[in-house]
C-alpha cells in the first residue's frame, strides 16, 4: 500500500498508459522527460511507495503463520519481491535497448515483451497482456480505496465512542457531585470507556466519509494537494512512531503465543503480507526518473532492506503485545484510555484520508479517458466528475459488503496484489529472454516464484472468500 505525496505521483505518471493496441504511438510514453531524481530521492520515494497502511496489519499476519514461521515468511516474502522488482527493472532495461524505445512502465514492459517474443502465441496476446496488468493495477488500487473506507471507519468509530465514554463519566461524576455536601470528595480521573447504547454501525461511519471522499477525488491537479500530502506523511509517520514507544513497553507472556499457525491460516498471512509488499508499481517510475539510473538496483535493496526490517520488527512487537488478540490494524487495538492513543488513531486516518486521492489517482486515469474519448468535448467534464464518484461509490459499496478490515486487506492481497508482484515479473523474464537459451537455474526459478504465487492467489482468495461467507 503506497504512501505516497505529490513528487511520487509525478514519478507514477508513465503508469497511466494509452489503453490502445502495442505499437501505437503513445504521447506520454514517447516523450523524453528530463532525470531529475537524485539518490536520496528515489529512497525517500521507494520508502513512501512501500509503508502505508499495509504496514499496521502485518501483526495480524504474524498470528496467522506463529511467532517464529511468520517473521521468517515475511522475510522470506520480502526478498522475493525484491528480486522481482529487480527482475522487471532488468526486462524493461533490455526491451528498451532492444527496441530503441525510451524508458517503459509495468503494462508496457508486459506488453512489448509478449509482442517481441519468439512464440507466435505470445505475439498474438500482447494486447491481452497489457490489458490484464492495466486491469491488476486498477483492481489494486480500488482495493486499497476500500480498505481505507474500512480503516477511516473503524479508527472514527473507536475515537468517538471513547470521547463518549469521557463525557458520560464526566456527567456522572457531576451528578453525583451536585447529590452530595458541599464538601466535595475527590474526583476521579475521566477514564475513556466506549459508549455502548450511543455505538453507531460501522457502515454510517463509512457513509458519513463518503462525500467528502468524493470531493477529495474531484481534487484532479494533485499540485494542490501538496500541502495537504506532506503534512498527511507527517502525521503518519509520527503515528508509527508512538506505536512502537507503546508496543515496546510490555511483552505479556510469551510462552502463550504459537511458533506456528494451522496451515489453513497461512492464506490469510499470503494475502496481508503481500498487500503490504506490494509496491512494484513504483519502481519503474521511480527508476525511469533517476538521474544515475545505474545506481537504482542500489537504491532498492537500500529501501526495500529498510522496509523488511520495519516491516518484521512492528509485525513481531506488535504480536507478541497484544497477542491473539491483534486485529485488523494495530491502532485498533490501542487503548481509549490515553490522549495519545485516539491522537494517533487520528492522526493516521487523516494520513489515510489524504491518500485516498492518491491511490485513486492510478484507475481514475486509467479508465476514465477512453470513455471520455468517445463523447463530445463539452460532455467531458461532467462525465469525469460522474464517472469519479461512481468509482468512489464502487469503493465504499465493497466495503460495506465487506466491513472488516482484516479480510479487505487479504482478499485484496490475495487477488490482485500476488498477481502483480509475484505472478506476472517472472513469467515476463522468461518472455522476454525467450530468444536465448535459458539456463535451468531461473527457469527453475522463475517458474516456483509464479507458480507460488498464483497457489497463494488461489488459496488466499479462497479462504478469504469462505471466511466472507462464513465468519
Amino acid at each position: 500500500t503506497s504512501w505516497l505525496t505529490l513528487p511520487d505521483m509525478e514519478v507514477m505518471t508513465p503508469l497511466i498508459e494509452n489503453p490502445g493496441g502495442v505499437g501505437q504511438e503513445e504521447e506520454n510514453s514517447e516523450e523524453d522527460q528530463d532525470p531529475e531524481l537524485l539518490f536520496t530521492q528515489a529512497l525517500i520515494h521507494l520508502l513512501k511507495g512501500n509503508i502505508g497502511t499495509g504496514l499496521l496489519g502485518l501483526p495480524l499476519a504474524v498470528r496467522n503463520a506463529g511467532v517464529i514461521v511468520g517473521p521468517l515468511c515475511l522475510v522470506l516474502m520480502g526478498v522475493v519481491c525484491v528480486h522481482c522488482m529487480h527482475i522487471l527493472v532488468n526486462c524493461s532495461h533490455h526491451l528498451c535497448e532492444r527496441l530503441k524505445r525510451p524508458p517503459l512502465g509495468y503494462s508496457d514492459t508486459v506488453a512489448f515483451s509478449m509482442e517481441h517474443s519468439s512464440y507466435q502465441c505470445f505475439r498474438k496476446s500482447a494486447r491481452f497482456g497489457r490489458h490484464l496488468v492495466n486491469f491488476f493495477l486498477v483492481l489494486t488500487q480500488l482495493g486499497f480505496c476500500s480498505a481505507y473506507f474500512v480503516f477511516l471507519a473503524e479508527n472514527i468509530k473507536q475515537v468517538v465512542e471513547g470521547y463518549q465514554g469521557v463525557n458520560i463519566t464526566l456527567a456522572a461524576e457531576s451528578l453525583s457531585f451536585a447529590n452530595t455536601s458541599m464538601v466535595p470528595a475527590p474526583v476521579p480521573l475521566p477514564t475513556m470507556v466506549p459508549s455502548e447504547p450511543w455505538a453507531l454501525d460501522l457502515r454510517l461511519y463509512m457513509l458519513f466519509f463518503l462525500p467528502f471522499l468524493i470531493l477529495l477525488v474531484f481534487m484532479k491537479d494533485l499540485k494542490n494537494m501538496a500541502v495537504l500530502s506532506l503534512l498527511a506523511n507527517v502525521c503518519m509517520a509520527v503515528s508509527v512512531i508512538i506505536i512502537f514507544q507503546y508496543i515496546t513497553t510490555d511483552f505479556g507472556d510469551l510462552h502463550r503465543l504459537p511458533l506456528t499457525s494451522p496451515l489453513g491460516k497461512f492464506p490469510f498471512f499470503f494475502g496481508t503480507a503481500i498487500f503490504a509488499f506490494e509496491g512494484i508499481g513504483v519502481v519503474l517510475p521511480l527508476e525511469n526518473q533517476m538521474k544515475e539510473p545505474k545506481r537504482f538496483p542500489t537504491a532498492l535493496n537500500i529501501g526495500m532492506g529498510i522496509t523488511i526490517v520495519l516491516y518484521v520488527v512492528l509485525a513481531t512487537l506488535g504480536y507478541l503485545h497484544f497477542g491473539d488478540d491483534i486485529k485488523g490494524s494495530i491502532t485498533l487495538n490501542l487503548p481509549h484510555n490515553a490522549w495519545t492513543n485516539q491522537m494517533v488513531k487520528i492522526l493516521y486516518s487523516f494520513g489515510v484520508f489524504v491518500s485516498f486521492a492518491i491511490q485513486f489517482f492510478v484507475p481514475a486515469e486509467i479508465m476514465i479517458p477512453p470513455v471520455q474519448a468517445r463523447l463530445r468535448k463539452s460532455w467531458r467534464a461532467p462525465c469525469e466528475m460522474i464517472l469519479r464518484g461512481l468509482l468512489v461509490c464502487l469503493t465504499f459499496s465493497f466495503a460495506v459488503l465487506i466491513p472488516r478490515l482484516d479480510l479487505v486487506i487479504s482478499l485484496v492481497g490475495a487477488v490482485s496484489s500476488s498477481a502483480l508482484a509475484l505472478v506476472f515479473p517472472p513469467l515476463v523474464e522468461l518472455i522476454t529472454f525467450s530468444d536465448r537459451p535459458l539456463k535451468p537455474a531461473m527457469l527453475v526459478k522463475d517458474l516456483v516464484i509464479a507458480v507460488v504465487g498464483f497457489i497463494g492467489f488461489l488459496a488466499g482468495t479462497y479462504v478469504t472468500l469462505a471466511e466472507i461467507h462464513s465468519p
